[in-house]
């Protein structure tokens, strides 16, 4: 029997994919026996089908977030609409106006294949933001390939970025396919493109230019479909002034440019990820979240954080490490126990201010544990509503799940029918 040839469509519909649709069910129905091929091939029909409905859902969700933002709503509403939007974004952020900003150009970046060049120190999350523009977009089921620019030697950059033939050097035992190749469909993040030497700088404008590559050592021209995003804790155009950058490149890759304010101009989010990072520490290290001495709390709040977020995270692991069950300044690292004035190193905290502060901790997490629990029951136990309802990211909310013992399918399998009281809900370990 032959299979008919689904063509793909330069515009998408839901009409055009259930015309689609129902071609493929009528090939099934009246088929009296197919062979591997034609199953193959009308498998690959399956796979572009789905792949159209994701690009049309991600189309639909596009148009919402370019519907320009009103002016006249708040950082935290801005925050809130990201999220209904369904944004997704693996971790937590708060309401800093200069990373909100930077979140809805990515969210809008995402929905094309323009080039996207992420600065800002390092540390703040560039390698994250790249990883949102990919989820976001049309390729978040395609491959997403991480290059760090400035850990291949220069002798082997060409062959890391575009793959070689056999035999094209001493050690090139087989053919290789380069990381072009393999983002091929997908996105290939460039971190710290900055340290790009200018050979490959040159190397890397061609591909951009005509997106073909050529494996060292062949003649052969191989087209690549890579969508590229860049990240540098450097100043590019002061480079290019300098002669250490090329500026054709950098217009090329800056078409979208967005950049991550460093951790002290978002001290809002501080106390925000504290908490998302002592949970993460503690799911990592099978133990209860670690507890913070009010000195360590606000030596925490008011750090500069030179290394950003990665520092703050590196501390929090540490201590959840080190720590009994309170963590106290001498947990943290010597370089940065320096840094505490010396009156916060011989303040000490009674015993009673200690206790006090222990109770409303428990009490505070108590109440924590009711609110995810009645919420999660008004969101039909999805975690998906859960997070849309309360305004939180869903790894965040499933992180707090966790802490709590909560569990969406279990707690949903116990939870009371026909009115009965909400006393009778259950919770269970996961």
């Amino acid at each position: 029997m032959k299979t008919v040839d689904l063509q793909p469509e330069t515009t998408i519909s839901y009409a055009a994919l259930l015309e689609k649709i129902e071609i493929l069910r009528s090939t099934l129905r009246w088929a009296q026996s197919l062979d591997r091929p034609q199953i193959n091939k009308l498998l690959n029909q399956c796979t572009t089908l789905r792949e159209e409905v994701l690009r049309l859902s991600h189309t639909e969700r596009f148009v919402k977030a370019s519907a320009s933002t009103p002016r006249n709503l708040s950082v935290a509403q801005r925050r809130h609409a990201l999220l209904e939007r369904d944004f997704q974004f693996e971790g937590v952020f708060g309401d800093s106006p200069k990373l909100i900003e930077s979140l809805e150009i990515a969210e809008k970046a995402a929905r094309t294949d323009l080039p996207v060049l992420i600065d800002g120190e390092s540390g703040t999350g560039k390698e994250l933001m790249a990883k949102v523009i990919h989820a976001n977009g049309n390729r978040a089921e395609r491959p997403y390939i991480t290059v760090n620019c400035g850990a291949i030697p220069e002798n082997l950059l060409e062959s890391e970025l575009f793959g070689h033939k056999r035999g094209a050097f001493t050690g090139a035992s087989a053919d290789r396919a380069g990381k072009f190749e393999a983002a091929n469909g997908g996105t290939i993040f460039l971190d710290e493109i900055g340290e790009l030497p200018l050979i490959g700088q040159v190397k890397l404008l061609r591909v951009l230019q005509s997106n073909e590559i050529q494996r060292v050592g062949s003649d052969q021209v191989i087209s690549v479909d890579a969508r590229i995003v860049a990240a540098t804790n450097k100043n590019l155009l002061e480079m290019c002034k300098a002669g250490a950058f090329r500026e054709d490149l950098y217009y090329r890759l800056s078409i979208i440019h967005l950049t991550l304010p460093a951790l002290r101009e978002r001290r809002d989010e501080i106390a925000l990820l504290i908490e998302y990072l002592a949970n993460e520490a503690a799911a990592r290290l099978q133990r209860q979240p670690v507890k913070l001495s009010r000195r360590l709390t606000s030596f925490l709040d008011a750090y500069d954080y030179p290394g950003n977020i990665r520092e703050l995270r590196n501390i929090i692991f540490r201590i959840s490490c080190l720590a009994a069950d309170t963590a106290d300044i001498e947990h943290l690292p010597e370089n940065v126990r320096s840094r505490v004035p010396e009156r916060a190193v011989q303040a000490e905290p009674d015993a009673a201010a200690t206790s006090l502060l222990d109770a409303k901790r428990k009490a505070s997490d108590e109440a924590e544990r009711i609110y995810l629990q009645e919420c999660l029951a008004k969101a039909n136990f999805s975690v998906t509503n859960l997070a849309r309802n309360i305004g939180m990211n869903r790894s965040h909310v499933q992180t707090l799940l966790k802490k709590h013992g909560l569990n969406a399918r279990r707690t949903a399998a116990k939870a009371p029918i026909h009115g009965a009281a909400s006393g009778a809900s259950s919770t269970t370990a996961t």
